[in-house]
């Protein structure tokens, strides 16, 4: 299964008015993630003009490996949230990745929802995310869009810090110029938030859900110019400072403290470059509200364009550079090679030349000579021979042996491991009180590298399942033997590095096993692993039962915590 991307579809922002709460994590019927009993992509705070109409809370209910139009199939949900769904897909006519929007064609608001996707596929500009198809197909109305698995969101980047000012610069830069270019086009956003910015690998930044975002979530603006610039100007106040310049928290990053009003960036951190404060001003403060010492407001995105253009340009940070260490002379080159060392205190020492020794000419040195030569020649002929002997000895073992090989002496067993063999399985199941994802337990041990049980994403909590009550116990997979059979040992290939984990097996008499206490035999001490887990047992245990227990998540980006089984094999001695 791959793994999803922070470039996925543009409805899932991880954000919110409320921080999440220790009883925040859990899933729906259909395994989407939620937090205080609502869908991860929380609402947007609303502004003054905007209007968001009511929506009926089903979603259609479709499942991972449906296909639209033959062509798109369905890999895994998103985002469930107003009567719409949102999927990572694959297009299998084009063998590519791509994101798709679901909702009923009965919808109130799959009409927007159309007209707003088809307007945006007309605009054609490569600074925004682009809309590949928009379908109403009987029963459903679908949008799909470009996916890009090389992209990070902005929320992401703001999770590491404040950016750089040369970053700031370029994202207030390419975001003010596309929104105004969407605006001459008659096209607005109306949900500028951080997860609808992505930064590429080569350093462009791309805006996803032009129109359809609000469309999604019916959303509309008498002021549709100004409610986009006052969003550039939160999201550079944001990069600037790593905080949300309101007085909510909001998409991973604390609010302005409360009662003291939009106070400007240098005031809540210092170094910050101050032409992009001020311009992070005139953008957010177009009530009039802006200082007297800062420039007039900036009202539509083509205003604040301008005013980044009329800004000083900032250039890159100069790339870290260190000095290769001083080239050292050998000796040969300084011309020394062959000389005696120079004492202290004589400088002026000449360098005396030392005759070779003289040669061994006598009749005593012919002697010696030749006995030194004779040695060598016997070295190396009983070296050869016990070489080759030994080869031999090797290539003997290797084939076998045959008749006249001699057995092991009374006391003296086998040396090494015993040989081992992955068992058959006969089944999985999904460990936990309320366990995660249970229809994808299969996934885990169907010798596939290619598909995984994934957990549940979780805010919060440093991974760890012990604070939450539906999930006090950990998770993680059951594996189902079929009958009692000698394990040998055991490997699992995690989804990713981070995970604290133990391995147990049941007793031999169990029927069947649930709860911690049903594996009594601990096959791996609880410790952080890497992304694969494997152990040899010096002494075989007997068992039907094995039990991979997750205990704490890996952090998949900021304070979002995910893991997952990619396979799981149990070893049995070789018959």
């Amino acid at each position: 299964m791959a793994e999803r991307s922070t470039a996925a579809v543009d409805v899932a922002d991880n954000g919110g008015d409320q921080p999440p709460v220790a009883d925040a994590a859990k899933a729906t019927a259909d395994g989407v993630d939620t937090q205080n009993g609502r869908a991860a992509d929380g609402p947007m705070p609303e502004k003054d003009g905007e209007r968001r109409k009511a929506a009926p809370a089903a979603a259609p209910e479709l499942h991972s490996g449906h296909k639209l139009a033959r062509r798109y199939r369905l890999e895994e949900c998103v985002t469930r949230l107003d009567g719409f769904s949102s999927w990572r897909a694959m297009d299998e006519k084009l063998r590519r990745a791509v994101g798709v929007h679901l909702l009923p064609a009965d919808h109130p608001r799959a009409r927007s929802v159309l007209a707003a996707a088809r307007s945006s596929a007309l605009l054609g500009d490569p600074r925004f995310v682009h809309v590949l198809d928009a379908v109403e197909d009987s029963d459903l109305v679908y949008v799909v869009h470009e996916w890009l698995p090389d992209a990070t969101e902005l929320t992401a980047l703001l999770a590491a810090g404040p950016l750089e000012p040369h970053e700031c610069y370029q994202l207030v830069s390419q975001v003010s110029q596309a929104m105004a270019a969407a605006h001459r086009e008659g096209l607005a956003h109306l949900r500028l938030t951080p997860s609808a910015i992505l930064r590429t690998s080569t350093g462009q930044y791309r805006i996803r859900g032009l129109a359809v975002n609000a469309a999604l979530r019916g959303i509309t603006s008498d002021t549709p110019q100004r409610t986009d610039t006052e969003a550039i100007g939160a999201l550079l106040y944001a990069s600037l400072t790593q905080r949300w310049p309101y007085e909510t928290d909001a998409y991973g990053l604390a609010g302005l403290p409360k009662g003291v009003g939009l106070i400007p960036p240098d005031q809540v951190r210092a170094g910050v470059h101050r032409g992009l404060g001020q311009l992070a001003m005139r953008a957010l403060a177009n009530d009039g509200a802006t200082a007297s010492r800062q420039e007039p407001p900036c009202t539509t995105p083509e205003e604040l364009a301008k005013a980044v253009a009329a800004m000083p340009r900032i250039r890159p940070p100069e790339p870290a550079f260190t000095a290769p260490p001083e080239y050292q002379h050998t000796t040969y080159q300084q011309g020394s090679y062959g000389r005696p060392s120079t004492h202290p205190g004589m400088p002026g020492t000449q360098p005396i030349a030392v005759p070779p020794p003289p040669p061994l000419q006598s009749r005593t040195g012919r002697v010696l000579k030749w006995g030194v030569a004779a040695l060598l020649i016997a070295a190396l002929g009983l070296g050869s021979w016990q070489l080759a002997d030994t080869l031999l000895d090797r290539v003997k073992g290797d084939s076998g042996g045959n008749s006249t090989s001699q057995p092991p002496k009374s006391g003296e067993g086998p040396k090494g491991p015993k040989p081992s063999k992955p068992l058959p399985i006969a089944d999985a199941s999904v460990f936990g009180k309320d366990p995660i994802k249970p229809e994808d337990a299969r996934k885990a041990v169907d010798g596939d590298f290619d598909t995984a049980w994934r957990t549940l994403r979780f805010d919060g909590y440093g991974g760890k399942f012990g604070n939450l009550d539906s999930y006090d116990d950990g998770s993680g997979i059951i594996v189902d033997l079929g009958s009692v059979k000698e394990v040998t040992g055991f490997e699992a290939d995690m989804f990713t590095a981070g995970h604290k984990l133990e391995v147990r097996a049941a007793a031999p008499e169990a029927s069947s096993a649930r709860t911690i206490a049903d594996f009594p035999q601990e096959l791996h001490k609880l410790g952080n692993t890497g992304k694969k887990v494997e152990g040899t047992l010096t002494t075989p245990v007997k068992t039907r039962f094995v039990l991979v227990h997750i205990t704490v998540l890996p952090s998949e980006k900021g304070d979002s915590y995910r893991g997952g089984i990619r396979e799981i094999r149990v070893l049995g001695p070789v018959e």
